[in-house]
């Protein structure tokens, strides 16, 4: 009998982890770009990342809530940026949610550890690379594409993500970079790293804004006097938000899905619109 009390406060706690990880929230964030061209102010870029499809739990009804916020939305340009998939089932659930989303600059993505399988989770297995373009997508890995607004070049470089993992028991989840640092000469680059710390590789004076994931903001949180403990990440620098570092901007996402247990406390899923302006 003593046991019930108990057994009831951790059903509370689960329920309203898992209300938590389907209750997601569309964020607007304007971005200070240094030196933007003119003709790229008020750009809207929908920030998505880390919708887990095919794991267990609640991860499809979080990303048809995010599919919704997107087309209320109706950004200009969509960046993905990794672990799409946790499982080789939801597959399918990935190819129609990628078709539902629109911008009229495009739809691009990058793969996460999730997607080619660098994870050491139970409940997840990598399969083949879904085909990303029968959904009107770009799946960027180690490339460069060029698309333009009012005549001024916006370059959108994907970073395929190696096997980070290490057996530590905090292990960095990075690396330095395997692959030089992608370059252009267009009026934005606009890098997409499954990644964040891969922020640290930017080559000196980089302008670029990296978009980033991976960290799901925690997913379990503590409140703690000085802020959140993000029980996920204990040692990771760039947990989420915005990071500067030179003129250089990186926008971490929260993320949609969960990996490991489906709940979040105190780190609410997020699809973020970024809209870019001059400084």
């Amino acid at each position: 009998m003593r046991l019930l009390p108990l057994l009831g406060i951790a059903a509370l706690g689960l329920g309203a982890g898992m209300a938590e990880a389907i209750s997601v929230v569309r964020l607007e964030r304007e971005l200070p770009i240094p030196d933007l061209d003119p003709r790229l102010h008020g750009l809207r870029i929908a920030h998505v990342s880390d919708l887990h499809l095919g794991a267990p739990g609640v991860n499809l009804r979080a990303a048809r809530r995010a599919e919704a916020l997107l087309a209320e939305a109706a950004p200009d340009l969509i960046a993905i940026t990794g672990d799409q998939l946790s499982h080789e089932r939801g597959a399918h659930q990935l190819l129609r949610f990628l078709r539902g989303l629109q911008a009229p600059l495009g739809v691009f993505a990058v793969l996460g550890n999730h997607d080619l399988g660098y994870v050491r989770d139970p409940f997840s297995k990598a399969g083949p690379v879904p085909d990303y373009a029968s959904a009107g997508v770009q799946l960027l890995r180690d490339e460069t594409v060029e698309v333009q607004r009012a005549g001024a070049r916006i370059a959108i470089s994907g970073i395929e993500p190696r096997r980070q993992e290490g057996p530590q028991v905090l292990p960095p989840h990075g690396q330095p970079l395997l692959v030089p640092w992608p370059e252009t000469n267009a009026e934005l680059h606009v890098v997409l790293s499954h990644y964040p710390d891969l922020f640290d590789e930017l080559p000196p004076g980089a302008r670029d804004l990296v978009l980033a994931g991976h960290l799901h903001g925690g997913q379990i949180c503590v409140p703690w006097p000085s802020g959140r403990i993000r029980l996920s990440q204990l040692n990771h620098a760039y947990s989420e938000g915005v990071f500067r570092r030179g003129d250089a901007t990186m926008h971490v996402s929260r993320g949609v899905g969960t990996t490991f247990v489906p709940v979040r406390f105190l780190a609410r899923p997020e699809i973020t619109i970024l809209t870019l302006v001059a400084t």
